[in-house]
Parts: structure tokens; sequence; C-alpha cells
């Protein structure tokens, strides 16, 4: 049994021993080698990706141009409704002079509102939207990497595709049999 273990030891650190001159970074019993890279497997996942579009198109709209606002006509039916009530009003003048003002003010209005001409007139707009389409992607998510150390093949996870070679930590500790 504890032949096997040496056994199987001698590799372990025969490769630690080449390595710990060029490679020895840690503290204590730890070092560094390159083991070569035996398999990368990219690692994918799918993810919903939205892309906003914007969408433009012409709309025809209706106009309508301000209209002058002239108060001739109210102040003009006020003057003669007034003039009007005072003559007709006998007695009641001030009464009379006040009710044909309001009434003769409000003809006015009314007549020159029915004179004024609908001025407006119809357009192209430019009107835009935003539109949303959602698609599914692939991404890469990382590398599957599968090293070969000390005659055994080993797996890890990694952000970037390593190439031929993986630097791998190595912590050499004895083994205390009691």
């Amino acid at each position: 049994m504890k032949l096997t273990k040496l056994l199987l030891l001698v590799p372990l650190l025969s490769s630690c021993a080449s390595n710990a001159v060029a490679g020895h970074r840690g503290d204590n019993e730890r070092y560094y080698v390159d083991a070569p890279v035996v398999r990368v497997e990219p690692l994918y996942r799918t993810v919903r990706v939205d892309r906003p579009r914007r969408e433009c198109w012409d709309e025809e709209v209706y106009v309508e141009r301000p209209a002058y606002r002239s108060h001739t006509g109210t102040i003009l039916g006020g003057i003669v409704g007034g003039v009007l009530g005072h003559q007709v009003g006998g007695s009641h003048h001030g009464l009379a002079t006040a009710a044909g003002t309001v009434l003769g003010a409000s003809v006015g209005r009314d007549m020159s509102a029915r004179r004024r001409v609908d001025d407006g007139y119809y357009t192209s707009r430019e009107r835009c939207d935003v539109r949303h389409e959602y698609t599914r992607e692939q991404r890469n998510d990382g590398y599957r990497v599968t090293y070969a150390y000390a005659g055994r093949e080993h797996v890890t996870i990694t952000d970037y595709d390593p190439g031929d070679r993986i630097r791998v930590r190595v912590a050499v500790q004895p083994q205390y049999d009691y």
C-alpha cells in the first residue's frame, strides 16, 4: 500500500521540482505549473435581447389658424342697443339703456362670429413611435477546460480560452499515517 502511494507521489514531486525553479510564486509549499490542456468547450447561455426600433410615418392632420377676434361687432351692438333702449325706455331710461346695451352687445358678437370663415388647413406631420423587438441570442459564458496533471485529467471553468497550456497551483502537503 505504501509503495503504491510512493509510486503515485514520485511523478507529482518530480513535476513540482522541475517547475519549482521557474514557477515558484506561492507561499510555503505552493507551486504553479503549466499543465497541458486536453480539451476546451465553450459554455453558452441563452439571453433575451431587446432591440428598440424607432418607426416614423407621415400623418395628415387638420390645423386651425388662430382666428382674428375683433370686438367691433360687440362694441357696435352695445352702442346701438344702448341708444335704442334709451329711446324706447320712457321713464325707465337707465334700466332700458343698460338692458339694450347688453342685448345689443350679445347680438353684435353673435353676428360677428357667424361671418368668421373657418380658415384651417390640412398638412402632413411626422409621427414616431418606438417598437420593441425581442430576440434570443447565445452568449459565451465561459469555458470548460480539461487539463492533464500528474497522470490524471482535471476539469475547471474559466472566463477565457487558455490555449495549449493552463497555469495551475499545486499545494504539497505531507500525508501522515497514524
